[in-house]
C-alpha cells in the first residue's frame, strides 16, 4: 500500500453549517494522492454524519470520533493516525482552493523542506462572498529556503518572522519531522488558539522552511462560534505562552537565544488580546500582562533592540502604572478627554491625507511589511533614517 502524498486533518466541532464546503474543497484537491482525517471532537449537531457520509463515498476520507476534548487533543490524534509523507490542516470552517496541496507538496518535494507556508485570505461569506488576499512573503523571501534560527541575523528581522501569523492551516509540515521533534498540540480542554504554541515549536525546531506568496486557504471571519469571536476565553495566550517556556526549558540553548523573542512576540500578542476585551475583562487582563512583564524586566529578558522605540515606552507604561494605561485607553477608546503618563513625550503624530493615523505607524515601521510593499534597499534606508532621527 503506497503512502499518501498528504495526510490533512480536520478538527471538527458542532460543524454542520459549514462542513460540506470545507470537505469538498479537500475532496476535489487537484492532489489526490491524500488522505483525509477527520476529528469529531464530541459534536451534538449532525457533523458526524456528514463526515461518514462522505467517508462512505471516498476510501480517503477516515474519521475519529470521541468525546469533547478540545481542539489541542483533536490535532494530537489527528497527527498520530496521519501515515502521509507530508501533514496538512484545515479548520472545518474554511476551505481551500484546489490546488493548494499540490502546489505546497511539490514546493516541500522540490526543495526537501520540514515545512511549507502560504498565504491566505480572510473570507467574509456576508452580506457577500468576500476574500482578501493575505501574502506573508515578498518575491525575494519566498525564493529562499532557510533556517528560521540561524539564518536570520538582525534581531527585529527575526522578531517580523517570530510575529507571522501562526496560520497552521496554510502549511504544511513533514511527518517525520513532527514525529522526531516531538512537536504537539498544547492539549488545554475548552481552550483556544493552540496554534500559537505549535507555531513556534515548528520554526524553532525546523532546519530548512519555505515561505509562500501564494494564497490558498480561505480563512473565514464569520463563524458566530470561532475562537476569534470570542472575547470569554480571556487566558488562552497566557497558557499558549507558558507552553512556550515549558517547551524552551527543555531546549537550553535554543533558550539562551530565542527568549528575548518570545518576550517581544508575547507583548504584541497580549496588545491583541487586551483591545480585543470588553472593558472589564481588559481590565482584569492588563494585570497579568503587568505582572508577566515585571519579572522579565526583573530577569532582563525584557531587551530594548528587540522593540521599536514606540513599543518599548508602551511596554513600560504597562510596567510602571497598568491601571492608568488602562484608564488612558479606554478613555481614548471612547473619545473621551485622556490623562497622560508623566514620563511619557508627548506623541508623536504621523499624517495620511492630512489625518491622524497611528495605526499605520505599525505597519509603516514593521520590516517585512515595508519589504514586501517597498523592497530591501528602502527599508534599511527607511530604518537609518528613524533610528538617526530617535536619536536626536
Amino acid at each position: 500500500m503506497s503512502i499518501p502524498k498528504v495526510s490533512v486533518v480536520i478538527p471538527c466541532y458542532n460543524v454542520e453549517k459549514y462542513l460540506h464546503q470545507c470537505l469538498d474543497s479537500v475532496i476535489y484537491q487537484s492532489l489526490q494522492d491524500i488522505e483525509i482525517i477527520c476529528v469529531n471532537d464530541g459534536s451534538t449537531d449532525s457533523t458526524l454524519d456528514i463526515i461518514k457520509e462522505y467517508a462512505q463515498n471516498d476510501s480517503r476520507v477516515k474519521y475519529i470520533d470521541k468525546p469533547n476534548g478540545g481542539y489541542g487533543e483533536s490535532m494530537n490524534r489527528g497527527f498520530d493516525m496521519a501515515t502521509g509523507e507530508y501533514i496538512g490542516i484545515i479548520e472545518s470552517d474554511d476551505y481551500a482552493d484546489l490546488d493548494m496541496f499540490e502546489k505546497l507538496y511539490n514546493c516541500a518535494k522540490e526543495n526537501n523542506l520540514d515545512a511549507v507556508k502560504s498565504g491566505f485570505y480572510y473570507y467574509y461569506s456576508k452580506p457577500e462572498s468576500v476574500n482578501i488576499p493575505n501574502p506573508i512573503a515578498s518575491d525575494i523571501v519566498c525564493k529562499k529556503t532557510f533556517c528560521p534560527t540561524t539564518d536570520i541575523k538582525s534581531k527585529m528581522e527575526m522578531v517580523e518572522f517570530f510575529n507571522i501569523k501562526p496560520t497552521i492551516w496554510s502549511a504544511i509540515y513533514r511527518k517525520d519531522f513532527i514525529r522526531e521533534n516531538n512537536i504537539r498540540f498544547n492539549e488545554t480542554p475548552g481552550a483556544s488558539f493552540q496554534d500559537t504554541s505549535f507555531n513556534f515549536k515548528v520554526w524553532v525546531c525546523a532546519k530548512r522552511v519555505r515561505l509562500m506568496k501564494d494564497c490558498f486557504l480561505h480563512y473565514r471571519q464569520d463563524n458566530e462560534a470561532s475562537s476569534i469571536n470570542n472575547p470569554g476565553k480571556v487566558y488562552c495566550v497566557c497558557d499558549e505562552y507558558d507552553e512556550i517556556e515549558r517547551f524552551l526549558d527543555s531546549r537550553p540553548l535554543d533558550k539562551k537565544k530565542l527568549q528575548p523573542i518570545v518576550v517581544r512576540i508575547k507583548f504584541d500578542t497580549y496588545c491583541w488580546n487586551y483591545e480585543r476585551l470588553s472593558e472589564q475583562l481588559a481590565g482584569e487582563f492588563i494585570m497579568r500582562f503587568n505582572k508577566d512583564f515585571v519579572k522579565y524586566q526583573q530577569d532582563d529578558t525584557l531587551r530594548k533592540e528587540y522593540f521599536e522605540w514606540y513599543k518599548w515606552q508602551r511596554v513600560h507604561q504597562i510596567i510602571d502604572d497598568p491601571d492608568l494605561y488602562h484608564e488612558i485607553y479606554t478613555k481614548t477608546k471612547k473619545g473621551e478627554p485622556a490623562p497622560e503618563f508623566p514620563t511619557t513625550k508627548p506623541r508623536e503624530r504621523y499624517k495620511v491625507n492630512g489625518k491622524d493615523a497611528p495605526m499605520l505607524v505599525d505597519k509603516c515601521i514593521s520590516g517585512f511589511y515595508c519589504v514586501k510593499q517597498h523592497g530591501f534597499f528602502y527599508t534599511i534606508k527607511l530604518g537609518f533614517k528613524k533610528l538617526t532621527r530617535r536619536s536626536k
